[in-house]
């Protein structure tokens, strides 16, 4: 009996792994890419290891600080895919064709985007010290995922770049 439960957990947990992955590979296939400007940092603190903080401009405006609880930004993209804060979302009020949906959590005094580090293999630090812009997949409801960094010029960085 005991054998058997332990068989139906392994199996919920694997299928609970697998559809998280599933959601994550239908964001990235079909997700809006979005562009957000990196705020900045000091560049010696930038990179710790094998991985970078990041830090968005759009996280540091004072009207999602006064957010009491987490929620969704409205952005709408310029013609090089940058996102442009237009306001927080209200249901009430009704979202344009051109808007998107960004999810934001509160956390303390800080607001997360859910993208705030960006992992790299060991040693290819020097092909992301330029970047400017963090690359986003985003879906209709807001969710998004980090593809990638950007710099200046929109250039994706990386050693294949």
């Amino acid at each position: 009996m005991r054998s058997l439960f332990v068989f139906i957990i392994a199996v919920v947990v694997l299928a609970y792994v697998n559809f998280e992955i599933y959601q994550k590979e239908q964001l990235l296939t079909e997700g809006t890419t979005i562009l957000l400007e990196l705020a900045p940092v000091d560049p010696r603190s930038l990179i710790q290891g094998d991985y970078m903080v990041l830090r968005y401009k759009i996280a540091r405006l004072e009207a999602l600080y006064e957010a009491k609880q987490d929620g969704y930004l409205v952005i709408e993209r310029n013609e090089d895919q940058i996102a442009q804060f237009k306001r927080i979302y209200d249901e009430n009020t009704p979202l344009e064709a051109s808007s998107l949906l960004l999810r934001f959590r509160k956390r303390g005094s800080e607001i997360r985007l859910g993208a705030e580090s960006f992992f790299f293999q060991e040693g290819h630090a020097k092909y992301y010290e330029n970047a400017r812009y963090g690359e986003l997949k985003v879906t209709p409801s807001g969710e998004s995922v980090l593809v990638g960094l950007r710099d200046a010029e929109l250039k994706p960085l990386g050693p294949l770049s």
